[in-house]
């Protein structure tokens, strides 16, 4: 067997993976596999480097939470036709509401450039708040583009402690959830806000929250410089 140093990039992500697929194994009986943890995120303000390009905060946070998935492996870890997969690119989706408030789907086609990336994001936001119906985009999508997804919402209004995210099937949350909140000023040119991941166990563990949680704020300090 060859060495892990002689793996090809899409060997060596399920090679990483094979070492603990007995606790993947272990997690994947279970009832619910789920793993949910609330906490705060403390990041730096980006807020007031927004205004001057006029960028809205959301979706430059945005941009940098599905930045901060794809470099974490094991956030790109999914369970497609029974076999583990590892992803490399991410189709960016997230809530709205409608002018009735109701919820709805804003899906919309990656960009590296961070202009662009905001650009297509609001012109997906606007789209799906017009709409009265639901957002059938992703119904387009194949089984295996749907595995390209990480499920977002944000909750601007509260400050929330916990949340519980809908899964498809109780049985296979193999698609991480992610959900923040209310922004608050922290000392020190810092945010502190409400954030939610919801992983697969067998995938995810605290630990690979708090990489992701770092990994949030690093984006976000390379971004405003």
């Amino acid at each position: 067997m060859r060495q892990s140093s002689a793996l090809s990039p899409e060997e060596k992500q399920m090679h990483k993976f094979e070492q603990r697929r007995d606790r993947f194994e272990l997690f994947d009986r279970m009832d619910s596999p789920a793993l949910n943890i609330t906490f705060t995120l403390e990041l730096p303000d980006f807020r007031p480097w927004c205004k001057a390009p006029g960028l809205p905060p959301f979706h430059v946070m945005l941009r940098s939470v599905l930045r901060s998935a794809l470099a974490i492996e094991n956030f790109r870890y999914r369970i497609f036709e029974g076999e583990v997969i590892c992803i490399d690119r991410l189709i960016p989706s997230f809530t709205v509401t409608n002018q009735n408030h109701d919820l709805n789907f804003a899906l919309f086609d990656w960009a590296d450039d961070l202009c662009e990336f905001v650009a297509r994001s609001q012109a997906a936001r606007d789209e799906a708040a017009t709409m009265l119906g639901m957002n059938q985009k992703y119904r387009q999508m194949t089984p295996r583009e749907a595995k390209n997804q990480v499920f977002v919402t944000c909750i601007p209004w509260l400050d929330f402690t916990s949340i519980q995210h809908p899964t498809a099937s109780l049985a296979s949350p193999d698609i991480p959830s992610l959900a923040w909140g209310r922004f608050r000023d922290a000392p020190n040119g810092m945010l502190h806000l409400p954030f939610s991941v919801q992983a697969h166990h067998g995938f995810v563990d605290g630990y690979h929250i708090h990489l992701l949680g770092q990994q949030i704020a690093t984006e976000l300090a390379q971004v405003i410089g």
